[in-house]
Order: C-alpha cells, then sequence, then structure tokens
C-alpha cells in the first residue's frame, strides 16, 4: 500500500518539500491542488527516542503547514507525511536533522 502511495507521489508536478525555519518546519504541499481538498496525517519519528514521536492531523490554510520548533528538539527525525487529495493517495518520506 505504502510502495502505491509512493508511486503516486512520483505523477505529481511538484511533489511535498519542506524548509526549515525559526518558526520551525514548514511542509509545502504542491500550489497546483486545492489545499482544502489536502488531508491526511504528518508522523515524525525520532529514532533515539520513541517517546518524542508524535503525529500532526493536516489542516490546511494555505498550501503549508508548520510544525512548530515548540514540538522539535535538535537531532535526527523520521517525516512521514501520508496524505489524499480528492481520491488519490500519496506518502512522502524523508530524514532531516534539525
Amino acid at each position: 500500500n505504502d510502495i502505491n502511495k509512493e508511486e503516486n507521489s512520483k505523477t505529481l508536478t511538484t511533489n511535498v518539500s519542506w524548509l526549515k525555519t525559526t518558526d520551525g518546519i514548514s511542509i509545502a504541499f504542491p500550489e497546483n491542488l486545492n489545499f482544502n481538498n489536502i488531508k491526511g496525517t504528518v508522523f515524525l519519528y525520532r529514532p533515539s527516542n520513541k517517546a518524542l514521536d508524535f503525529e500532526i492531523p493536516i489542516s490546511l490554510s494555505n498550501h503549508n503547514l508548520l510544525i512548530p520548533d515548540k514540538r522539535l528538539l535538535d537531532g535526527r527525525w523520521n517525516i512521514k507525511i501520508d496524505w489524499k487529495y480528492n481520491n488519490n493517495n500519496y506518502l512522502f518520506k524523508t530524514d532531516i536533522n534539525y
């Protein structure tokens, strides 16, 4: 199932991207999609400490979702964005150092 979602992501004109900011991590969804129809969940995994793992439901007022700095400790995080647009499911995974 995850493989199909990742394959669907490859068909997008622009995939999900992220950027570290002073406020936290900004996750940008494709601007050619209507953000009101984007639903899903962002999972953040801390490999060194499972107690810090958390998830955020995707609720957008524009094409960006901010994960606040206060939720993140410096170090390595695995991010998994499991999202849906209309009837298509997508998956974006990456490792970051915050």
